[in-house]
C-alpha cells in the first residue's frame, strides 16, 4: 500500500545503497591513519597579482615505517596596538601629551593633588572627581565646561577648546588643576 503525496519505494534500491554504504565503510576502516597537516601561518598580503598557488605536494606516507609527528608550527607573536590614537576627522594631531576625549578619574582618597598641576584633553573629556561633597569644586571658564554632581561624584566635560582652572579643596588647602583642551 502506497501513502498518499510519498513516492513508493523500491526494495532493490534501498538494498543497493544499503550494500554500497557498507563497502565504503569497510573499505575505509582498513586505511592507514594519517597526520593532521602542519598548521602554517597566513601568507602576508601582496600587492602583485600573482597566479592561483597550489600547495606543495607531499609524498604519500610509507606503511613500512611509522610516521614521525612534528610539532605544529610556531603562530607568530600577536600584535599590540599602541594605546594612543590619533583623530582622523581633524586635520591636525592632538600633542603627544594630550589624552585626548577620554574620562579621566581622579579619585581623592588616592590622589595627592599638589602632584597634579596640569591635564590636556580633547573636546568632549570628561574629569570625574570622586570624593567630594557637592558645589566644593569651581571652574573659572563657566562657558567651556558642562558639570554635574551625583552621590560625591563631580563629573566635568569639556565642551570647547580652552583652558580651564578647576580648582578642588582638599586637607585644608585649594588645588588648581590647569585643564588645556586642544
Amino acid at each position: 500500500m502506497v501513502e498518499r503525496g510519498h513516492p513508493a519505494r523500491r526494495p532493490g534500491a534501498v538494498a543497493a545503497v544499503a550494500v554500497a554504504l557498507a563497502v565504503s565503510v569497510v573499505a575505509c576502516g582498513d586505511a592507514t591513519p594519517v597526520a593532521p597537516l602542519p598548521v602554517r601561518p597566513p601568507a602576508p598580503a601582496s600587492t602583485t597579482t600573482a597566479g592561483p598557488t597550489t600547495p606543495a605536494a607531499t609524498p604519500p606516507p610509507s606503511t613500512s615505517a611509522p610516521t614521525v609527528r612534528r610539532p605544529p608550527a610556531a603562530l607568530p607573536a600577536p600584535t599590540r596596538i599602541p594605546a594612543t590614537r590619533t583623530p582622523s576627522a581633524s586635520p591636525t594631531a592632538l600633542p603627544s601629551a594630550c589624552l585626548g576625549a577620554v574620562r579621566y578619574d581622579l579619585v581623592l582618597a588616592e590622589t595627592e593633588l599638589a602632584l597634579i598641576r596640569s591635564l590636556c584633553f580633547a573636546p568632549g573629556a570628561v574629569l570625574r572627581i570622586i570624593g567630594i561633597g557637592p558645589g566644593e569644586v569651581t571652574v573659572d571658564r563657566q562657558d567651556l565646561v558642562s558639570r554635574s554632581y551625583e552621590a560625591g561624584v563631580v563629573d566635568i566635560r569639556f565642551l570647547r577648546a580652552g583652558t580651564v582652572a578647576v580648582t578642588i579643596p582638599q586637607a585644608d588647602a585649594l588645588h588648581t588643576i590647569s585643564v588645556v583642551v586642544v
